[in-house]
């Protein structure tokens, strides 16, 4: 089942106390950056924050099928200021994606 976008809009506003958060669907899911960092993803309505050492041992569980595990946040998405705090320190310890640059592409010359 894919997930809504009520539910992602939610989880996004929720967790606005981070920084600058927004969202991407990709492939029926959603990814979620806080300051152009990848921080969570959005699978069946579940919401995945990437783990990292600076927030404990929460609940691990894969966002799909074959995927390493995240931390699954259920209950918590109704306390905003954890939420944010979480989503905060999570972007803080990932580095952000870098932009890709398109190279010269190869072809043959006459």
């Amino acid at each position: 089942m894919a997930s809504t976008v009520d539910f992602v809009s939610y989880a996004t506003e929720q967790m606005g106390q981070a920084g600058v958060v927004s969202f991407k669907k990709m492939f029926g899911e959603y990814a979620i950056y806080c300051s152009q960092t990848l921080v969570a993803l959005v699978c069946d309505n579940r919401l995945f924050v990437k783990p990292t050492q600076g927030v404990g041992s929460p609940t691990e569980a894969p966002p799909y099928p074959g995927a390493k595990p995240s931390f699954l946040i259920e209950n918590q998405i109704a306390d905003a200021p954890w939420l944010s705090e979480l989503i905060r320190i999570t972007a803080r310890e990932l580095t952000p994606a870098k932009k890709k640059t398109r190279g010269k592409t190869k072809g043959y010359s006459k």
